[in-house]
């Protein structure tokens, strides 16, 4: 259901609702009609959601799709991408797996 997802997307990205409403141009209270699931977006507004968490609007919509768990990790790297040129994004990715490959060895070798 979309008032589900809109509150749970909202939650990982760590947002209040006032600050998922400013960042969308509408009320608090307009978006807080999304979440209770007593109004819904205008398509465009859908489409800015959609943006706004990294997701597509079939996700936001769709209630028989699996449930996609965001990490802190995944989510962190959504949003901080936000803005950067699809070249930018994915010399970060590179670096980000990188960066993670060697904590993950450092903290295996601190195990034994």
């Amino acid at each position: 259901m979309l008032s589900e997802r809109l509150k749970t997307l909202r939650k990982e990205a760590g947002l209040t609702q006032e600050e998922v409403a400013k960042k969308l141009g509408v009320s608090r209270p307009a978006y807080t009609y999304w979440e209770k699931g007593e109004k819904r977006p205008t398509p465009d507004k859908l489409t800015q959601i959609a943006s706004l968490f990294g997701v597509s609007t079939d996700y936001l919509l769709n209630s028989d799709t699996e449930d996609i768990d965001l990490s802190e990790v995944e989510l962190l790297f959504r949003t901080t991408s936000k803005g950067m040129t699809e070249a930018e994004q994915t010399t970060f990715k590179e670096e980000l797996i990188e960066f993670m490959k060697e904590r993950k060895k450092l903290f295996e070798n601190n195990k034994q």
